[in-house]
């Protein structure tokens, strides 16, 4: 089952002002600026390459991404962010400034044929196709996360002990699917898995598979105006075998579009999910103090 938040009472415009200027002076402490989420998209920026890191593919090929550290002494707990279908993922900025600001190393690998990972481009690969084709295609996709998860676990200012595997869409559903195969991740969150492919029915079967095997517990995170709720009701039954659960907020914005993307990635978005994902985390390392 899954819990269904009730809308916001009292001012919404508050509670947003003061979670921003909450963030804005967590924002001081940065040792070095995160571009703004227009920069970050323009290849004509110079700031968000001191971000750019490349690392090795499993089949020895090279990958990019973004990579952001908190200023202090680390070693210091990760999220690892899986992008969705967009072509040009870009930095993730204001998840990348949200993270940071928390003390956590922040990595967004760029998986084959998007961003700056050179390869086909995996909507060209599944126009017209479905069923089996999807999944393979999202099993090939999945091999990329795997590739940047050993480098993240190798870098020496990541804490291994504390990393957390998050994304949204596509990147929701490569989450699950690598809630099956990392033992050593200690909470996954996925937003919105799937949720505009919930009708594949291999898909789906695939997602409920993985999650049963997973190891470490998942967050599933909805807003109620996503493409499809199927993902929060039929995972979520999977992920609270596991301690996990799912949560389906109100409405966001004024699309479908809104709800799935806008509510996992813009600033908004955020500072309506950040206590219970934060919460989640804390709980599944240990480090809940409540």
């Amino acid at each position: 089952m899954s819990e269904h938040r009730e809308g916001w009472a009292g001012s919404t415009f508050e509670r947003f002002r003061s979670l921003r200027l909450r963030t804005c002076a967590a924002l001081l402490c940065f040792a070095a600026p995160i571009p703004s989420r227009a920069q970050s998209e323009d290849e004509g920026a110079t700031d968000k390459d001191r971000h750019f890191v490349s690392f090795p593919a499993l089949d020895g090929s090279t990958l990019g991404g973004y990579y952001f550290v908190p200023g202090g002494t680390g070693p210091f707990p990760a999220v690892l962010w899986n992008h969705g279908s967009e072509r040009h993922p870009g930095s993730q900025s204001e998840l990348a400034n949200f993270y940071v600001s928390r003390g956590f190393v922040f990595f967004v690998p760029h998986r084959r044929g998007q961003g700056r990972s050179p390869g086909p481009y995996i909507m060209d690969e599944i126009r017209g196709t479905r069923g089996a084709a999807v999944v393979a295609a999202q099993e090939r996709a999945s091999l990329d996360v795997d590739a940047a998860l050993r480098w993240l676990y190798q870098r020496p200012e990541v804490d291994s002990r504390r990393v957390v595997v998050s994304g949204c869409s596509f990147g929701g559903i490569q989450t699950i699917l690598a809630a099956e195969r990392f033992r050593e991740v200690r909470a996954f969150v996925a937003f919105a898995p799937g949720a505009m492919s919930w009708s594949e029915v291999r898909l789906r079967e695939r997602l409920e598979r993985a999650l049963s095997k997973a190891s470490a517990p998942v967050l599933i995170v909805q807003a109620q105006n996503d493409f499809d709720l199927g993902p929060s009701e039929d995972l979520g039954r999977i992920a609270a075998t596991g301690g996990g659960r799912s949560i389906v907020y109100p409405a966001f914005g004024s699309s479908h579009r809104d709800g799935h993307w806008g509510f996992a990635t813009s600033r908004a978005g955020i500072d309506i999910w950040a206590d219970d994902v934060m919460a989640f985390i804390a709980t599944a390392m240990g480090t809940d103090r409540r």
